[in-house]
């Protein structure tokens, strides 16, 4: 067993606009309004699995007054989008700060998808849908098929789980990290 982490390493991509709040203001929160502004047409996707993460992780670190959404994090620097400009940061942060997940299972969320416990139970409800002519959007962003909108929903908490074991030392595995703020005092 693992002897805990106090604080972490992220690694986290941020716009001029992020940087120049934290360099005037010590602090910066991410809003709602910046998330539909960047994804435009996509955006109900991303607000879906926005809120969802908000009301879940909420649970797990608290959201402090002025934040609204999450910035994202790695615990490694190659998981991080070069292409997204702006610059990398290298934040060490306080461990109760942040929630930890596998970006895989965040992508899956962010696809609208059930995060299974394993690849067997994802194959067999991809089957289900498939088998009816059903994408997962259809079902998450529709009030048609609230079974099935909410077997993918209720999965959702599977994100969480390598949070603890992440925490504690015991899984080095690479994780994605939520923030709800990034501090001046973090930047190394």
């Amino acid at each position: 067993m693992g002897c805990g982490r106090e604080t972490v390493t992220i690694f986290s991509p941020q716009a001029e606009p992020v940087l120049k709040a934290i360099e005037q203001d010590g602090i910066c929160f991410s809003r709602e309004a910046y998330v539909q502004k960047k994804y435009g047409e996509s955006a109900p996707i991303f607000l879906t699995a926005y809120r969802w993460y908000v009301k879940a992780a909420q649970s797990i670190v608290p959201r402090p007054d002025g934040a609204e959404f999450p910035y994202w994090g790695f615990t490694d620097p190659r998981f991080t989008d070069a292409s997204a400009g702006g610059s990398l940061l290298t934040l060490k942060v306080p461990a109760d700060e942040v929630v930890f997940f596998r970006p895989e299972d965040w992508n899956k969320i962010l696809c609208l998808s059930l995060i299974g416990e394993n690849d067997a139970e994802e194959a067999a409800f991809r089957s289900e849908l498939n088998a009816c002519g059903l994408h997962t959007t259809d079902v998450m962003l529709t009030s048609f098929y609230p079974d099935w909108k909410h077997r993918i929903s209720d999965s959702w908490p599977r994100l969480f789980r390598f949070h603890q074991a992440f925490l504690s030392g015991e899984s080095d595995l690479p994780m994605q990290a939520g923030l709800w703020r990034v501090k001046k005092e973090w930047i190394q």
